[in-house]
């Protein structure tokens, strides 16, 4: 079965597809160099001439033959495609009528209040006079990323953002694979959100470390409460294939250690890669072994990892044109643009990964890699042609 592979950057997923076993071919906004070594790909506006938005995609997969088609980020946030893709193809993944409810805050709100699952108050439009004292943000419905995300200065909000109180803890990412009843977590870690050694600020998201450590007093309720959660979510959506959860682990007015429900990301996410990392598994294989309604026994995350795996998002500090990244390809570095594209501040450049014994290891590792990025992506023509000089008089010596 020949499968497309669609979002705005697939190439975790191409990845993992690859490492399972499975044909795919790849379209999505960017057509970085390394998942070109790994499948058949496209990027929308290079190769196919089509805007780098939802629309362009579902117009790339009228184009690519295939047999079925998965997407990821940020295809959740368009169910009115998904249902397109879906009637031309086998739809890898959630159904478009399952994006629209648990995408749906007014939905999801009420569901969590019934089912005791601990979420930041969330209000809609012509609701912002239920705002309370503390500290609430400012979110778009279509939101992805942590962009976008900022405190609110007060005024009316409108149909594509809602108020969300702001909580105080750890921001964490929960991935599992479901079958519409049953659920297995098989990934929690730590998000790294607005990082400045990655270039990030604010909300943005930065990349994730994984395993996420508790202390000892806290990690079996919180477990507990993440299995509650995601079992109870499952049940109520139908999610299938594999999901991924924003989650604060804070604490409740009585100091109890609470993961408050973010977003539900129901589809292939950024942090699962980490897992598959870790626990050397094809994450794209437990997503389609979960649509067929085979779920992992015992649980992949009962494996515990040897020390820390972590990837981080490399963004631009500034403009840059991007130099020859055929040594970013021999360093491991993933999402890998091609010479001489521009990328403007604050958008990604590629993406690091890095192992360590520990949390403290694993960041650091990941800041070394992000931090000769910015050598080479910043270094200005003149140095470069400086430096390239300089080597070829020591070559010539």
């Amino acid at each position: 079965m020949r499968v497309l592979v669609l979002g705005v950057s697939t190439r975790a997923m191409v990845e993992s597809a690859v490492r399972g076993g499975h044909e795919v071919v790849a379209a999505d906004f960017f057509g970085d160099r390394d998942q070109a070594r790994l499948a058949e790909s496209y990027a929308l506006q290079r190769d196919l001439g089509l805007p780098a938005t939802a629309e362009g995609l579902r117009e790339a997969a009228e184009r690519i033959d295939a047999d079925a088609v998965v997407y990821g980020s940020n295809l959740e946030n368009h169910p009115e495609v998904v249902g397109e893709l879906a009637t031309r193809r086998r739809l890898l993944g959630n159904p478009a009528e399952v994006l629209r409810d648990v995408r749906d805050w007014a939905l999801l709100r009420r569901f969590c209040r019934q089912a005791g699952i601990a979420h930041p108050m969330t209000l809609l439009r012509g609701e912002e006079g239920r705002a309370g004292r503390g500290r609430w943000l400012r979110k778009r419905l279509r939101s992805g990323g942590g962009h976008g995300i900022a405190p609110w200065d007060g005024r009316a909000l409108d149909d594509a953002h809602v108020l969300q109180a702001e909580v105080d803890g750890r921001a964490a990412s929960v991935a599992f694979v479901a079958d519409g009843r049953d659920s297995r977590i098989f990934g929690l870690s730590d998000q790294l959100l607005g990082r400045s050694a990655l270039g990030g600020s604010g909300f943005a998201w930065c990349g994730n470390v994984l395993p996420l450590e508790l202390p000892d007093a806290d990690a079996a309720s919180v477990h507990a409460q993440l299995e509650h959660m995601v079992s109870r979510l499952t049940r109520r959506f139908g999610l299938v294939g594999v999901n991924g959860l924003d989650v604060v682990i804070g604490r409740d007015p009585e100091g109890v250690a609470r993961p408050y429900l973010i977003e539900v990301n129901p589809r292939f996410s950024g942090s699962m890669e980490l897992a598959e990392r870790a626990f050397g598994v094809s994450v794209f294989s437990l997503h389609v072994d979960g649509l067929a309604g085979r779920l992992p026994r015992p649980s992949v995350a009962d494996r515990a990892p040897n020390g820390c795996v972590g990837k981080g998002i490399v963004y631009a500090r500034r403009p840059v044109v991007v130099p020859d990244t055929e040594e970013w390809l021999a360093r491991g570095v993933r999402d890998v643009p091609a010479p001489g594209q521009r990328v403007a501040a604050g958008h990604p450049v590629c993406t690091v990964l890095a192992r360590g014994r520990d949390r403290q290891a694993c960041l650091a590792g990941l800041f070394s890699a992000a931090a000769a990025v910015y050598r080479d992506s910043e270094e200005t023509e003149e140095g470069r042609r400086e430096r390239t000089t300089h080597l070829d008089h020591r070559t010539h010596a």
